[in-house]
This record gives structure tokens, C-alpha cells and sequence, in this order.
């Protein structure tokens, strides 16, 4: 059984005749340890805190059956890695590859009833996460000057905190959507208006960030952790 925040892929898996939810992933209305095994892919990296990062991955504990496993995959801030880029990076030129530059969001070829309550000790973790980041990316600057920089698609992150763009393929906007629109030189302004790009937010991971998230809880504990194509993944096991 599949659940997803957005409506309408939920929809799609219905009419390929998947079980699928609409749901957050902060709060999973399924029974405490009843699944043998839970995948997140490509969801945890957009929670905008420490905080909720952390609980994201307390649900999915709270879900498992004692023994039972989940695999997570979060983009990563190393692009490249080992001295290959990834295939995020290889795949930035090439026409035949505009469509999948329509949605960044998939994890980079992997393989194919109630909120969690806080702990002291994972509130004094991600309390100094937050304190970490703020005194290496704010410096002196007050936070309410602080601005999240835009990402340029296929290219190496410059921060663990930014905003990738979506172009929706197509389409015209409704009139109560907000969006900028792509600006192609020269490109008539009809043209402009059917290219419409959200932003997005995103935390990319460091190298050992998701592991020590993931220590943090003590009803769970890593079997594996690994680098693929441009992801930090954890396979976790419930105790």
C-alpha cells in the first residue's frame, strides 16, 4: 500500500489499480507495528527542520512490526562522489533528456493514527543541529535576511538549504496560481506564460548526516548505509 501528500499521484496509482492514500508523512493514519517493511524515497529532504526530519523517520519506526525494515533515500549534497558525478549531474545536456529534467524529485534510480511524540534526548539533538546551522549558514546576519538560493537543475549544491525549480510541462496556469515563468530570450510571451516553474524546497544531506538521525532513535538500529547515484540511503531495522 502506497500514500503520497499529493493528490493527484495518488490518483494515478488508483487508476493503475495500486492501493494508495493521501497522507503527511508526519502522521501515517496506519496501526502501530503493522507493516514488515517501509520505503521513503525522495521525501524526507523536503521537511524544512531538523525537528521534522527527525519525526518523519520516527513514523516510519512506529509503522514497523519489531524486526522489520525500512530504506530510506534523501538526495545528497555530494553530487559527485568517489570522483564520478552522479547521474543528476551527467544528464544535465541532451535533448532527450528534457523530460526528466520536468521532475528532479525522483530519487536518482534507487532499484526500482497519531503524531510521534518528541523525546528529550531527539529535541537536544536536533536543537543543536538547528543552532549548527544557523551559526554556519546566518553568520552574523539577522534570520529574517536570511534567503534560500535557487537551484540551477543539474548542477552541484552549493547549500544544504535551497529551492529547486519545477517546470511543469505545458499547460496554462490557473489565475489564483503564484508562479514565475521561464524566460526564454526571444520566446514570445504566450510561450513564457505555458512554462510556468514552482519552487521547491530542499534539505540535501551530508555525507553521515542521515545515519546520525537515524541513531538517535533507540527503537531502531542501521543495517546498511550507503552512497547511490547522488543519495545518502539507510536500511534501518526495528528492535
Amino acid at each position: 500500500v502506497g500514500c503520497d501528500r499529493s493528490k493527484n499521484l495518488v490518483d494515478i496509482c488508483g487508476e493503475k489499480h495500486f492501493q494508495a492514500f493521501v497522507c503527511d508523512a508526519l502522521s501515517v493514519p496506519i496501526r502501530s507495528g503493522s507493516c514488515d517493511a517501509c520505503i521513503s524515497i525522495a521525501v524526507i529532504h523536503h521537511f524544512s527542520t531538523a525537528e521534522r526530519r527527525l519525526a518523519t523517520i520516527r513514523e516510519l519506526a512506529r509503522l514497523l512490526r519489531p524486526g522489520g525494515t525500512a530504506l530510506i533515500y534523501v538526495w545528497a549534497m555530494e553530487q559527485e562522489y568517489k570522483n564520478q558525478k552522479s547521474k543528476y549531474l551527467k544528464e544535465k545536456n541532451g535533448s532527450k533528456n528534457k523530460d526528466k529534467e520536468m521532475n528532479t524529485d525522483i530519487a536518482q534510480r534507487p532499484f526500482s493514527d497519531r503524531r510521534p511524540d518528541n523525546s528529550s534526548q531527539d529535541s537536544a539533538w536536533s536543537d543543536q543541529l538547528l543552532n549548527d546551522f544557523k551559526d554556519e549558514s546566518c553568520g552574523t546576519k539577522p534570520v529574517a535576511d536570511f534567503r534560500l538560493p535557487v537551484h540551477t537543475n543539474r548542477t552541484s549544491f552549493h547549500s544544504q538549504d535551497l529551492l529547486v525549480p519545477w517546470h511543469l510541462k505545458g499547460g496554462t496556469k490557473k489565475k489564483e496560481e503564484s508562479v514565475d515563468t521561464v524566460v526564454v530570450p526571444g520566446a514570445s510571451k504566450e510561450l513564457q506564460e505555458l512554462s510556468p516553474v514552482f519552487h521547491r524546497y530542499y534539505h540535501v544531506f551530508c555525507e553521515g548526516e542521515l545515519e546520525a538521525v537515524c541513531r538517535s532513535l533507540d527503537c531502531v538500529r542501521i543495517q546498511k548505509s550507503y552512497y547511490d547515484q547522488g543519495n545518502w540511503c539507510v536500511i534501518l531495522e526495528k528492535l
